[in-house]
C-alpha cells in the first residue's frame, strides 16, 4: 500500500539578520491509517515542518540534494493541486472569521474546497455533529470558547473528507474538556480510516494517540518508532524525581557525579535524574545529602516514559525552552 506521506531531506533555514535552521535534513514515512505523531518542545522545528508539508512554505536545497514530498504517491512539489486535494491542515492559530456562526464558516470553507448545495449542506451538518457543536451552530465565533473555536478549527480541515489530515498542537492554550473532546475525536477519524499527523509537546497526548512517534529536536528527528520501541532506547534506566530543602547548587554537582547517575536536570529545587538502578542509587543520594546538610523532601519513582527518552536522548527536559 502507497505510504500516506513520504518526505524527504526537508530543510528550513531562516535569515533574519542571522541564519536559523528550523529544520535540517528531515525525512518521514507515514503509513496509511496511523496516527503519527510529531513530538518534540516549542521551538523544534514542528510547526515549520507541517508548514512545508502543507505547501505553506517551500523547502530548501539540502547538502543531500533536493526536497520531495508526496502525498497518496502524488507530489506536493510537482503537482500541488493534486496533492492538497487529499490534505487536511489544522493551523496551531485560529483561522476563523469571529463574526460568522460555526455553520456560516464552515459553509463558507466548504465552498471554497468546492463543495455545491445539497452535498456542502449535509456535509455541514455531519461535520457539526462530529465536533459535538450541532446545538450551538447559530452562535458567533467570537462568543466560543478557545477550546471550541478549535474544535470547528479542525471541522473546516474535515469538510472536504480528506485522505490525510496534519494537526499542529491542536489543544494549546484550551480547557480540559475540549482537550478531551479533540483527543477523542482523533482516535474516532483513526477508527474511520484516516491517516493523522499530530504535532505536539504534551507526551501524554502522543503516548495516548500514536501509533508511531517522532521525536523532534533543534530541527532533526532524533528518533522514531512505536512507543514500545523508544523506551527501549532508554534500556533499564529509571527516572526519580526528588525535592530538597535548600538551592539546587548546594548539591546538584556531587549528585551528578554519582556512580549510576546517567542524566541530571535541575529546576528551583527540584531535580530529575536519570538512573541506571534506583536501588542502588538513592542510598548514595541520600549519604550525599546528609554529608551536604541537605534534607531530601520528597522521592518519586518512575517507570520510563516519553519525557525520559527525550531526557536520555538530548540531556534536557521535553518541556524546556
Amino acid at each position: 500500500m502507497e505510504p500516506a506521506l513520504i518526505a524527504t531531506n526537508l530543510n528550513k533555514t531562516f535569515r533574519n539578520g542571522s541564519s536559523l535552521k528550523a529544520v535540517d535534513g528531515v525525512d518521514l514515512e507515514i503509513k496509511q491509517g496511523e496516527v503519527f505523531s510529531l513530538l518534540g518542545p516549542n521551538g523544534a522545528g514542528k510547526t515549520t515542518t507541517i508548514s512545508m508539508l502543507s505547501s505553506l512554505l517551500r523547502p530548501d536545497n539540502g547538502v543531500e540534494g533536493k526536497s520531495e514530498i508526496k502525498i497518496m504517491g502524488v507530489s506536493l512539489l510537482s503537482n500541488p493541486l493534486e496533492a492538497k486535494a487529499m490534505l487536511g491542515v489544522v493551523p496551531q492559530d485560529i483561522a476563523l472569521y469571529q463574526d460568522l456562526t460555526a455553520r456560516e464558516n464552515l459553509t463558507f470553507w466548504g465552498k471554497m474546497y468546492g463543495l455545491k448545495s445539497d452535498q456542502l449542506k449535509k456535509r455541514v451538518e455531519e461535520v457539526l455533529e462530529m465536533i459535538e457543536l450541532t446545538d450551538r451552530a447559530r452562535e458567533r465565533i467570537s462568543k466560543y470558547s478557545g477550546g471550541m473555536k478549535r474544535r470547528v478549527n479542525i471541522g473546516v480541515a474535515l469538510l472536504h473528507k480528506p485522505r490525510l489530515v496534519f494537526m499542529d498542537e491542536p489543544t494549546v492554550g484550551i480547557d480540559p474538556q475540549s482537550r478531551r473532546s479533540i483527543l477523542d475525536g482523533v482516535l474516532k477519524l483513526r477508527d474511520q480510516g484516516m491517516t493523522v499527523l499530530y504535532t505536539t509537546h504534551y507526551m501524554e497526548e502522543a503516548q495516548e494517540l500514536s501509533d508511531r512517534i517522532a521525536i523532534m529536536d533543534h530541527g532533526k528527528i532524533i528518533a522514531c518508532g512505536t512507543h514500545e520501541e523508544l523506551i527501549r532506547l532508554v534500556g533499564q534506566k529509571t527516572r526519580i524525581s526528588l525535592t530538597i530543602n535548600a538551592p539546587a547548587e548546594q548539591i546538584s554537582e556531587a549528585w551528578r557525579q554519582c556512580e549510576g547517575v546517567a542524566n541530571l536536570l535541575t529546576e528551583d529545587e527540584r531535580f530529575v535524574l536519570l538512573v541506571d538502578d534506583s536501588n542502588l542509587v538513592l542510598p548514595r543520594l541520600f549519604e550525599i545529602a546528609t554529608q551536604k546538610g541537605v534534607r531530601i523532601t520528597s522521592v518519586e519513582i518512575q517507570e520510563p516514559n516519553l519525557e525520559t527518552v527525550f531526557l536520555h536522548l538530548t540531556g534536557r527536559a521535553l518541556r524546556d525552552n
